[in-house]
């Protein structure tokens, strides 16, 4: 349960920021960190320290920034106007959202399945390499906080990108 409240909350959180033109704005930026820093502890049971458990959980860490990377491709980020001000503002549409609406699907689909359809197999193959419920919880939930981080850290270069004028792939990587 808690992992469909968690990916559900992440999927919201994302969406409700993110759809249509934004201002790209300090709150928004940390919101996202904010709600990964008030959830995980809730959800966090043991980490695991070694063995399958630990590269189940660096992979879905490593999933979810690529997850985050690619949803960040559908995110356009331009110079505006508010307020009589110059900001940035970012643009996020249908691809954007069924990017994010699939993986998290996804994810609460295969929560699903291990619980209901395909239980006893991976069951199996937990107890045959050693991999606690605890780990494979935590891979889940640092896949779907790893993704919302990385969205977070792209929109950040991309809004910094467009005010200074340099492309992305140009632009200074945040410091601290």
């Amino acid at each position: 349960m808690g992992v469909w409240i968690l990916n559900l909350a992440v999927l919201f959180i994302v969406l409700e920021s993110d759809l249509g033109t934004r201002r790209v704005t300090r709150s928004r930026l940390l919101r996202p960190v904010i709600s990964a820093a008030a959830i995980v502890p809730f959800f966090i049971d043991r980490l695991a320290t070694s063995g399958y458990g630990l590269l189940l959980e660096i992979t879905g860490t490593i999933a979810g920034l690529l997850l985050g990377l690619s949803a960040g491709a559908f995110m356009r980020v331009h110079e505006g106007v508010a307020k009589g001000r110059r900001c940035a503002k970012s643009r996020a549409g249908v691809g954007y959202a069924l990017t994010w609406t699939a993986v998290v699907g996804a994810r609460l689909a295969f929560s699903y399945g291990s619980a209901h359809v395909f239980g006893r197999q991976l069951g199996e193959w937990m107890a045959a390499h050693s991999v606690s419920p605890a780990a494979l919880t935590d891979a889940l939930i640092f896949m779907a906080v790893a993704m919302m981080l990385t969205r977070t850290a792209l929109l950040q270069v991309k809004a910094r990108a467009a005010l200074t004028g340099t492309r992305p792939a140009e632009a200074p990587l945040p410091v601290g």
